[in-house]
């Protein structure tokens, strides 16, 4: 009578074991991993972390652009980095917006630049002259023609921005080929292409907006080596850019400066007592340095000297505070 009874894979491990010249491989205990074959461009993570890093620069760069287009104060914020299929991008965007269809030159393909309406229309006020009172009103509605071309100066300044802050990775050149309302009817991209998606929030006293770009990933991919090659160089050069725009705007700024001879304090009653005559030891020695105090707070020491016939003060030396 046949055993019917199926033998394990320990059973058939250590028959194998006993046959002469036969190796058996141990397990390794790694296990396949899936791979999504809709997605073949997706990109390193440590590559991601370099798209956040530039793109912070570019945040912050867009806050002084605005600022200044705009006469007002504007805070530009990077919200988020992430790989996206462009139909999962796509749908994320409200319905009607305001997109643009962007070229990359010189690569082949395109990239999606959107601001949402309850940025746009305020935007448009401010442009127009409405002030503080932009945004008082929910508009949710297309553009028209005439907005549309109003707005185009806006977008132009993001791109000139966007340009800019990606000089170090590539020579490429943000261009505007089409408009679009509805995020449905965009075909530049397969729906199953991988995307890089960038969020980035725009705040304008109490307006705040969300703008996403969507550059393809297969183009990110093709500058992998650039970002590993430049991205140390161009961390340390936007650190001494931030470094001298501060020092530009600040060197312009008042400060008061005075010269103080410290001495003892008095009351008040020995104040009011003070006649003609009188002589106020201040306990200071002749031999000592005076301080020069910059809006109250003590920077350097010297002595008083006659400089075109008035008093001036000549530096010595820094003023070193005492170590505990």
């Amino acid at each position: 009578m046949s055993n019917d009874r199926l033998l394990s894979q320990e059973e058939i491990d250590s028959v194998f074991k006993k046959v002469p010249g036969t190796q058996v491989f141990a397990d390794t205990g790694r296990k396949a991993e899936s791979y999504d074959f809709r997605r073949p461009d997706r990109i390193a993570k440590d590559q991601l972390r370099s798209i956040h890093l530039l793109h912070e620069s570019f945040a912050r760069s867009l806050s002084f652009s605005l600022s200044a287009y705009l006469r007002a104060y504007v805070v530009v914020n990077l919200v988020s980095v992430e790989q996206l299929s462009f139909r999962e991008f796509t749908q994320v965007m409200p319905s009607p917006s305001s997109i643009l269809c962007l070229g990359l030159t010189p690569f082949d393909g395109n990239a999606v630049l959107e601001l949402n309406p309850s940025l746009v229309f305020p935007l448009l006020e401010m442009l127009l002259g409405a002030g503080e009172k932009a945004g008082a009103v929910k508009i949710d509605r297309e553009l028209t023609e005439i907005e549309q071309s109003i707005i185009e100066a806006i977008y132009r300044l993001i791109l000139k921005d966007l340009k800019e802050a990606w000089q170090s990775i590539s020579l490429m050149s943000f261009s505007i080929e089409s408009h679009e309302k509805e995020p449905s009817l965009l075909q530049m991209l397969a729906p199953n292409e991988a995307v890089v998606a960038i969020s980035l929030e725009i705040r304008i006293g109490e307006i705040t907006g969300m703008m996403n770009l969507g550059i393809p990933s297969v183009i990110i991919k093709m500058l992998r080596q650039k970002f590993d090659q430049q991205w140390s160089v161009r961390k340390t050069d936007s650190t001494i850019q931030d470094q001298s725009r501060i020092l530009r705007l600040v060197k312009q700024a008042k400060m008061n400066v005075e010269v103080r001879l410290q001495g003892p304090t008095l009351t008040i009653e020995n104040l009011l007592n003070l006649e003609e005559g009188d002589v106020l030891n201040f306990d200071y020695p002749l031999n000592r340095p005076i301080d020069l105090l910059i809006n109250g707070k003590m920077k350097y020491q010297g002595d008083i000297v006659a400089a075109g016939g008035k008093k001036g003060f000549m530096v010595s030396k820094p003023y070193l505070p005492m170590e505990d």
